[in-house]
């Protein structure tokens, strides 16, 4: 089932592009809000571990260092996440995050993807964690603007 959106669901989304913000990767700057009704749980934004120095690594590198804004989130939230909602921008969840996102009992994931070349180049990634997300039953919300998908 779809969700639509209502004045706090607007206002998270607006807030995880706000955290999204604070990331230091200098190419995809991705952030999340976890919320149980109006009330904010956790944030998170992707970036290396603490204790790693934020340097100009190679992309298969960076990549493999770098945690998700959306397991961020759930590993600062300090509580039982059943039932929250998570919102994400500027991209939706990939395969890895929706894993963690289902196991974390968060029931509806909200996202507003923004950034067309990281669509394209993770199109099916994202395909495998939307049916992960349907299959487990969990509610989604997605706005994709512009929409450049292949």
């Amino acid at each position: 089932m779809a969700l639509k959106l209502n004045k706090w669901d607007r206002r998270f989304l607006d807030m995880a592009q706000f955290v999204a913000s604070w990331s230091k990767d200098p190419s995809t700057k991705v952030g999340c809000v976890i919320a149980s009704g109006n009330k904010v749980i956790s944030i998170g934004f992707n970036g290396y571990p603490h204790g790693l120095a934020d340097t100009d690594d190679p992309r298969e590198l960076k990549y493999a260092k770098t945690i998700h804004a959306e397991v961020n989130a759930i590993l600062h939230a300090k509580q039982d996440l059943t039932g929250c909602s998570i919102y994400i921008t500027p991209l939706p969840p990939c395969s890895r995050c929706a894993a963690v996102i289902i196991q974390s009992g968060i029931t509806k994931i909200y996202s507003r993807a923004t950034d067309g070349d990281a669509l394209n180049r993770w199109y099916k990634d994202f395909q495998l964690a939307a049916s992960m997300t349907a299959e487990a039953g969990i509610q989604t919300y997605s706005e994709i603007n512009p929409c450049p998908l292949k």
